[in-house]
């Protein structure tokens, strides 16, 4: 069977997760949680590149597949990880491609982390990608704290998500909304309330058709679905409620 590490700073990256289980059923899954300096939105680039290279490193034996899923750290560990490890590393690349190619009227959001939406990374996506579409930029971090409490708490504070994405609101050309990080795909179905009549994109399907297509090629493909218990869920620090994320990650695998 498949084994794949799959690391973000929370909860975020279980978006990507119910995606790879979902083509891959019969992978097993360690999934590694940097809580101990969430949220990553607001770290120094530095000390990011470092700790996530060496996590990932020494959380990686036997492993077959690393999946950074995590838009923030994708932006910057990328080039340094795939150095350091002699597996395939997959990243997570805003979906500002399709968004940009499925909207009528050349206007789209990217919702991400402040850290995220300033990179020259994105700039060079929207070049690509979107040169002749307005792309309206939002960074927040209290979304991606928002996204962790509700996913755990398994309860939404819509006033505070509505205050979120007021600024959105006053664009009424926008059809695309890009959920630039992990943790927003977490908060789908309240977003789309809140913009109504916006289409919301993410990368979790890509980027499980992009596992499947590199499991494939190493000949490590399967399809018998494996037992969800032989997931592995591991933390930098004990989390404020483990008894309830255990609970709600249980749900998506």
């Amino acid at each position: 069977m498949p084994r794949i590490l799959m690391f973000d700073s929370g909860v975020g990256g279980l978006s990507i997760l119910q995606e790879v289980l979902h083509k891959l059923p019969a992978a097993e899954i360690r999934y590694l949680m940097d809580n101990q300096l969430f949220p990553y939105g607001i770290q120094n680039d530095e000390v990011l590149v470092e700790r996530i290279v060496k996590l990932c490193m020494h959380h990686s034996n036997d492993c077959d597949l690393v999946v950074m899923a995590c838009n923030t750290a994708s932006t910057l560990v990328l080039p340094a990880l795939r150095e350091a490890l002699d597996i395939p590393v997959v990243g997570v690349v805003p979906a500002i491609k399709t968004a940009a190619s499925n909207s009528k009227t050349a206007c789209i959001g990217l919702l991400a982390t402040p850290a995220t939406v300033n990179r020259h990374y994105i700039d060079r996506l929207i070049a690509d990608h979107a040169a002749h579409t307005e792309v309206i930029r939002l960074g927040s971090s209290e979304l991606v704290k928002l996204a962790e409490k509700s996913f755990i708490l398994d309860q939404i504070d819509q006033q505070q998500l509505a205050q979120i994405l007021s600024p959105l609101k006053k664009h009424s050309k926008l059809d695309q909304l890009v959920l630039g990080c992990t943790h927003f795909p977490l908060l789908k179905d309240a977003i789309a309330k809140h913009l109504d009549g916006v289409v919301l994109t993410d990368s979790g399907e890509a980027i499980a058709r992009r596992c499947a297509y590199l499991l494939e090629q190493r000949g490590l493909m399967s399809t018998s679905p494996l037992h969800s218990s032989s997931h592995q869920l591991i933390a930098t620090q004990m989390p404020e409620q483990p008894d309830a994320l255990q609970k709600a990650c249980g749900k998506l695998a």
